[in-house]
C-alpha cells in the first residue's frame, strides 16, 4: 500500500489529458479495459472461490472424478467472451475512422462543432535532434517550441529530415509518424491552456532523449502576442540557414525566425532542399511523362539522402540529361547525325560473315600440333 500510495505523485497525462482527440482516445483504453475486466475480474474471483471450496479440508464439497458436461456452463463459457469480441469490435471499427488523424475533425469538445473554424496549419520536420515547425500562414519558424490557440483545431503536416520518428504530444492526440520523404497528418485541438511535453517516441539516434519540446495552448491574444515576438526575431530561415540546421545536434534551445525561404518545408518533403538537388516531386513529374530512359537510371542516385552532400564533401555529380519536346529531340538528332559519320546500311547476314557482295577474306588453315610438338613449343 504506501507503494501504491507513491503513485499519487505521477502525472498521468494520457489518461488526464487537455485535448478532445486525446480525450476519446482516453476514453477508448477505458471501454476496452473494462469490457476485458468483465472477464478477468470473475475468474480470478472463482480461482479462490474453488480454491477454498474444494481444499482437501472441506468434507462437504462433492466429488464427482466422472461429470464432463454442463450445458449451462458451455453457455456462459463461449457467449461471454462472444459479446465481449463483439463490443470491442464494434468500438474499435467506430472509433477507427472517427479517430482518422488523417480526418477533418468535426467538432472541438463534446457538442461543440467545429465546422465554422479554420484550422491553423503547422508544418512539421523532425531533425537530428530537435523538432523545426513552419507555421504557412504567418511566414515564421520555430524550433522546439508550438504554440496553439486554445479550441482552435491544428492541422499538422508531418515530414523528417533523415531518419523515422514519432511526433507525439500526450496530452493532445496520439502519436503520428515522421518520415523522410513522406507526409504524414494530424488533426486535433487543445481545449485548455497550459503548458505541455511533446517527444519523439521513435529513437533515433543518440541525441534521442533531448529531442523534446513545449507545447503552449495559448488564448487567442496570446498567440497574436506569440506571432508577434516571433516576427520580431532577428533570425531568418534561409536555405543556408536550414542546412547548418539540419546537421545532428543536441539538446537544441528554442529558435524563433521571423522569416522563412519560399517553399522550404516542400523542398525539405522532397529531399532537395541543398540547391541543385533534383526533387522527388520533378522525377516523379518525369516518370508520369514516360521518364528519360536510360538516363533515368543516373538521375535515380540525386533522390537518396547522403548527408555527406549537405557539406560539399561528395565529388559524385548527378544531373538530368535533358528535357525537351519532340520538335527539340528530333532537331537534336538531326544536328547529332550531320556531324557524325553515317553508318553503313548494308544488313549483315551473320556474326562473322562479310557483308554481301564484298570479297571474302582470305582463310588461312594452321593444322593442328601433335602432342609432342606442343611439348617442343612449350620447351
Amino acid at each position: 500500500m504506501p507503494l501504491v500510495a507513491l503513485l499519487g505523485g505521477c502525472n498521468f497525462v494520457v489518461m488526464n489529458p487537455a485535448g478532445d482527440i486525446a480525450v476519446q482516445q482516453r476514453d477508448l483504453v477505458v471501454i476496452s479495459t473494462v469490457l476485458m475486466l468483465l472477464i478477468i475480474v470473475p475468474v480470478m474471483a472463482l480461482i479462490v472461490f474453488f480454491a477454498w471450496k474444494y481444499r482437501q479440508s472441506n468434507a462437504d464439497a462433492k466429488y464427482e472424478p466422472d461429470w464432463d458436461h454442463s450445458t449451462h456452463l458451455e453457455l456462459v463459457i463461449w457467449s461471454m467472451p462472444l459479446l465481449i469480441i463483439i463490443c470491442l469490435g464494434a468500438v474499435t471499427w467506430s472509433s477507427t475512422h472517427l479517430l482518422d488523424p488523417y480526418r477533418r475533425l468535426d467538432r472541438i469538445a463534446p457538442g461543440n462543432a467545429a465546422s465554422l473554424l479554420e484550422p491553423l496549419q503547422v508544418e512539421v520536420v523532425a531533425l537530428d535532434w530537435k523538432w523545426l515547425f513552419f507555421y504557412p500562414e504567418y511566414g515564421i519558424a520555430t524550433v522546439n517550441e508550438l504554440v496553439a490557440p486554445v479550441d482552435r483545431p491544428v492541422r499538422f503536416k508531418i515530414t523528417a529530415s533523415s531518419v523515422m520518428n514519432s511526433f507525439y504530444i500526450p496530452a493532445l492526440a496520439g502519436q503520428i509518424y515522421a518520415m523522410p520523404g513522406m507526409e504524414t497528418k494530424l488533426h486535433a485541438v487543445i481545449n485548455k491552456a497550459g503548458v505541455y511535453d511533446g517527444f519523439s517516441a521513435n529513437y533515433s539516434g543518440a541525441g534521442f532523449s533531448g529531442m523534446r519540446f513545449k507545447f503552449h495552448g495559448v488564448d487567442q491574444a496570446g498567440f497574436d502576442a506569440w506571432i508577434a515576438k516571433a516576427k520580431a526575431s532577428s533570425e531568418t530561415l534561409s536555405r543556408e540557414a536550414y542546412l547548418e540546421l539540419e546537421k545532428p545536434s543536441e539538446n537544441v534551445p528554442v529558435r524563433l525566425y521571423k522569416e522563412v525561404a519560399p517553399d522550404l518545408y516542400k523542398a525539405i518533403l522532397n529531399m532537395c532542399a541543398q540547391p541543385g538537388k533534383m526533387c522527388m516531386s520533378e522525377m516523379m513529374a518525369m516518370d508520369a511523362k514516360g521518364g528519360l530512359g536510360l538516363a533515368s537510371a543516373r538521375n535515380i542516385l540525386p533522390l537518396k539522402y547522403n548527408i555527406s552532400m549537405l557539406d560539399g564533401s561528395s565529388s559524385t555529380k548527378n544531373y538530368v540529361a535533358s528535357v525537351c519536346t519532340l520538335a527539340e529531340a528530333a532537331r537534336e538528332a538531326a544536328d547529332h547525325r550531320s556531324t557524325t559519320t553515317p553508318p553503313d546500311p548494308t544488313p549483315v547476314t551473320g556474326a562473322g560473315l562479310t557483308r554481301p557482295g564484298a570479297a571474302p577474306a582470305p582463310f588461312n588453315f594452321t593444322p593442328a600440333l601433335s602432342p609432342a610438338e606442343r611439348r617442343a613449343s612449350n620447351t
